[in-house]
């Protein structure tokens, strides 16, 4: 049965609608980054008044002598460490699950299944007490080692692992005199390396939105990813008016670096993202 024309326009209405609406809070903030402060209450929030983005742009590199560059900085290195290792870990495992037969196979992947619905949020607090204990708050340690295990990472490891690696191909190195660490090496991983830069995809923006983890675990401001330093602005802000340009303009510039990361790697993730669907 084919849709009306009523129907047709009202899903299209309807979708457009939703598609102002995703778009409204990143239209706000490159309006609002050409604003000075004066501009950014007596204007309309929406659209563009008299240009300031210069100013706003030097002016946020400069304060406190480059902070900012420095949290991307540090987001950039959380984000990439954190997510190499959580890839690894959850191909390693995922392959493990997926291609070898041991008791409590199927009990491992229900808790790993059931981990991954777990907000990530609930276990901040846990994990600060079990770092403070050990005396590793405050280090690079305390943000990455807690991103290394990502329980959705070894469930879509597992998917890829699957759906990549043939089991004849296995039994063929095998029988050549390959050891079961080189097969995953040499054979699996190559196989797996669609479904390896989606899973790393997907730790990167995880990482670098990653909020309050880094709140629990660092208190001093040149250890903060963007995302924290931007709330330690918006606190300023509350009794420093001033600020709320360098937060707008810092909020959108934080953007830049993963629309450049999802551009570049976009080619492999929607054939990975695709792979798993089809899994």
């Amino acid at each position: 049965m084919r849709p009306t024309r009523r129907a047709v326009v009202l899903t299209t209405g309807l979708l457009l609608l939703f598609l102002l609406y995703s778009l409204a809070p990143t239209w706000f903030l490159i309006v609002s980054s050409t604003k000075n402060q004066t501009d950014l209450y007596s204007t309309f929030g929406l659209w563009f008044s008299s240009n300031h983005f210069g100013d706003n742009f030097q002016q946020i590199w400069q304060y406190h002598d480059g902070v900012f560059l420095r949290w991307i900085g540090n987001s950039i290195l959380y984000s990439t460490l954190g997510a190499l290792g959580s890839t690894f870990i959850s191909l390693a495992a995922g392959y493990g699950m997926a291609k070898y037969a041991f008791r409590g196979r199927g009990v491992m992947f229900a808790t790993v299944v059931g981990a991954s619905l777990l907000p990530s949020a609930l276990l901040a607090f846990p994990l600060y007490l079990v770092f403070a204990e050990i005396g590793l708050t405050n280090t690079i340690w305390a943000v990455l080692v807690p991103y290394f295990v990502n329980p959705f990472g070894v469930y879509l490891g597992k998917v890829y692992a699957d759906s990549s690696v043939p089991d004849e191909l296995m039994e063929a190195a095998r029988i050549d005199g390959a050891s079961e660490l080189r097969i995953f090496f040499s054979v699996a991983l190559r196989l797996m390396s669609t479904g390896g830069i989606t899973i790393f995809m997907l730790d990167f923006i995880g990482i670098w939105n990653n909020f309050f983890l880094p709140l629990f675990m660092l208190n001093g401001e040149r250890t903060f990813p963007v995302t924290l330093g931007l709330y330690s602005w918006l606190q300023q802000a509350q009794t420093a008016r001033d600020m709320n340009t360098l937060v707008l303009t810092g909020s959108l510039l934080s953007i830049v670096p993963l629309a450049i990361f999802m551009f570049a790697l976009q080619k492999y993730w929607r054939s990975g993202i695709l792979m798993g669907s089809l899994k």
